[in-house]
């Protein structure tokens, strides 16, 4: 059995990080990946690598990382603005409203690439990552002399290791079975994959040229277009006139669920259930463009990006993460602890900065703060997107142009996420409702309540 001070499954952004703060701080790592084949990693396997691609500027010092460091081919294009369209309102954001280092309001990456640099980084520290390597089950003895952990590995090898971090991502494919151990009800019930997460699809086209400039330098999203709790379509503007076009929506919806249909502008009066991410798209595409484009001729797929012929489909966490038992050397990171959101399309920056500390502390040799170090890192981003989450939780289309509309009147006075804190009387009873209620939610919400599994929880 080989043995190593740190064992990490999962070798995405959160992995990675945590292998290579492991091995920054001394300690001996090796990041397990069961390795994902795709189009736009054709030589070298590694992780899922789906997402939008995105980050903002304040995501930058979240992450830990400026975009200087990572080589010239991560970073496809600087955003300079967000649009957010409802069905007859609209919103476009120049700022975040939050204080940065990075002087964008932000930037589209491959995200293939920005996972290699991420490998590459955490191997030049002296981390092993071993692609094409699945964890079947972890048994974890914490009165033996031997290594608290032992990993059984798909091809009959084990792995011993005196620390555990987990960052398999929001399906939690090993996480839920290590941490039943240490919980007196069925994670799966708390944690369940189709409760709990969305599913995202998204496809790789090329614009036209007069369109590609129309989008270049903006992320949009349409709210209230599709139904569901978080659903929404995007167009990220990569390079070479191609967008990433996709949507998220929760996992398992049902037509006859769904009140209303007829103000949905990309529902249709014959469906008889949710659409499929490809119709989704192509209707959106109809709508916005349908009237001056061929849509298949004027905005080809690009079958040489994405995991499969130019298209991805990828499960998001929920909004709500989980503390970590950490008094058995386990620490949980990333999509696996709900970190990332499917209110923001994704996490890469949580994931990042959740999985450095990890990785630190365990180089370190005690985990203990683990929890209360990930708060005080990610905490403020989490309770934005679990209050903002939860107070859109039940908009229908014409919630979110009166939200888009007060939020109109709202910008004179502040940008981005500052609006929330104006007292901009001129904008009217509305504006106050608006931000009252966010308020309100972040106050519930408040001393990491956003935490749906508490360390207090784990028997150890």
């Amino acid at each position: 059995m080989e043995r190593f001070d740190v064992a990490i499954v999962g070798g995405g952004p959160a992995g990675s990080s945590a292998g290579h703060a492991a091995a920054s701080g001394g300690a001996s790592a090796v990041v397990l990946e069961k390795g994902v084949p795709r189009a736009d990693r054709p030589d070298r396997l590694g992780p899922d690598s789906t997402d939008a691609a995105g980050i903002l500027d304040y995501w930058v010092d979240i992450m830990g990382i400026h975009p200087d460091e990572m080589p010239d081919d991560v970073v496809l294009g600087e955003l300079d603005r967000a649009e957010f369209i409802g069905p007859n309102e609209s919103l476009t954001l120049r700022s975040t409203g939050i204080e940065s280092s990075y002087d964008e309001f932000g930037f589209c990456m491959q995200r293939a690439r920005f996972d290699d640099f991420l490998r590459d980084r955490a191997e030049d520290a002296g981390a092993e990552y071993r692609a094409g390597t699945s964890v079947r089950g972890v048994e974890t003895d914490l009165g033996g002399e031997g290594p608290r952990h032992r990993l059984a590995l798909a091809d009959g090898e084990e792995i011993g290791a005196d620390f555990l971090i987990l960052a398999d991502g929001p399906q939690r494919q090993v996480t839920s079975g290590v941490l039943d151990e240490y919980l007196p009800f069925d994670v799966t019930e708390r944690l369940s994959t189709r409760e709990t997460n969305h599913i995202a699809y998204q496809e790789h086209r090329r614009l036209p040229e007069e369109v590609f400039e129309e989008v270049a330098g903006a992320i949009k999203f349409w709210w209230g277009h599709m139904p569901g709790h978080t659903a929404y379509p995007w167009i990220f503007p990569n390079d070479d006139n191609v967008a990433r076009i996709g949507l998220t929506m929760p996992i398992g919806m049902d037509l006859d669920d769904v009140e209303d249909r007829g103000d949905y502008p990309l529902l249709r009066p014959d469906d008889d259930r949710i659409p499929q991410g490809k119709e989704y798209v192509r209707r959106l595409l109809e709508m916005e463009y349908g009237d001056e484009y061929d849509i298949e001729a004027d905005f080809p797929l690009v079958e040489d990006r994405g995991k499969s012929k130019g298209t991805e489909t990828y499960a998001i966490s929920s909004t709500r993460p989980i503390d970590s038992p950490t008094g058995a050397g386990i620490a949980v990171v990333g999509g696996a602890m709900g970190a990332t959101s499917a209110f923001h399309e994704g996490g890469d920056h949580t994931a990042v900065r959740t999985g450095a500390i990890a990785g630190e502390l365990a180089a370190a040799g005690d985990l203990a703060p683990y929890n209360d170090r990930w708060k005080d890192a990610i905490g403020d981003e989490v309770l934005r997107n679990v209050a903002m989450a939860d107070v859109v939780h039940d908009y229908a289309p014409d919630d979110w142009d009166w939200a888009f509309s007060t939020a109109n009147k709202l910008l004179d006075d502040s940008d981005g996420y500052g609006l929330f804190d104006t007292s901009n009387i001129r904008a009217g009873f509305g504006a106050a409702r608006l931000v009252t209620t966010y308020k309100r939610t972040k106050f519930r919400f408040r001393n990491g309540k956003y935490v749906q599994v508490t360390e207090s929880e784990y028997t150890v």
